[in-house]
């Protein structure tokens, strides 16, 4: 996990496991003022699964639920089952996103289910036209995947690029939303947003 998405290690620092078909995916969040803000979604990888983070880099966390947290996994775990889910960002903590992954994260979640869109026309959207790269590394870098889907995000030929939760995981987010690819991986859609 790079440190610019890393959880500040605190003792208000709260988590969830979720089951899924892809493994276990984590939720971590802190109690605030205005109810539960989720400070990151830990997706599993081959390498560095959300138990493991969990059990070894937010030691000081404790599990714990509420209603609106419950609300949120109940719409996590019907989105990975294919359902058509409409998030809702009031309890996603964008406030600890720099401008540019605020904007660029943003824009992410305006892509409809079942769209995509690429690294380049992200850039162009939010009036960065020439910062793809940048663009890349803040989706790379999004505390907050599944609901800010940056799965729906691809390279401009429509190769896959990256993905936290491993490229397979990325392919299978988007054939559940009716996405098909070439035998090559490369997205067969013409339903591209911006």
């Amino acid at each position: 996990m790079d440190r610019g998405t890393q959880p500040r290690m605190t003792e208000h620092l709260l988590y969830a496991r979720i089951a899924s078909v892809f493994g276990t995916i984590g939720l971590v969040w802190e109690e605030a003022d205005v109810g539960p803000k989720v400070s990151r979604v830990l997706l599993p990888h081959e390498a560095n699964s959300a138990g493991k983070i969990l059990r070894r880099g937010l030691r000081e966390v404790r599990p714990r639920s509420s209603s609106a947290i419950a609300q949120l996994i109940a719409g996590i775990e019907r989105f990975l089952e294919g359902e058509a889910v409409d998030f809702d960002l009031e309890r996603i903590a964008l406030d600890r996103c720099s401008e540019f992954q605020r904007r660029v994260l943003l824009a992410d979640f305006q892509i409809p289910r079942g769209w995509i869109s690429t690294y380049g026309r992200i850039a162009r959207r939010v009036g960065t036209p020439n910062a793809s790269r940048a663009v890349g590394r803040a989706l790379a870098r999004n505390p907050f995947p599944l609901v800010i889907p940056c799965h729906r995000v691809l390279r401009s030929h429509g190769g896959l690029g990256g993905y936290r939760g491993g490229l397979a995981m990325k392919q299978a987010l988007l054939q559940l939303e009716g996405v098909e690819f070439s035998a090559a991986g490369r997205a067969l859609t013409d339903r591209f947003c911006y």
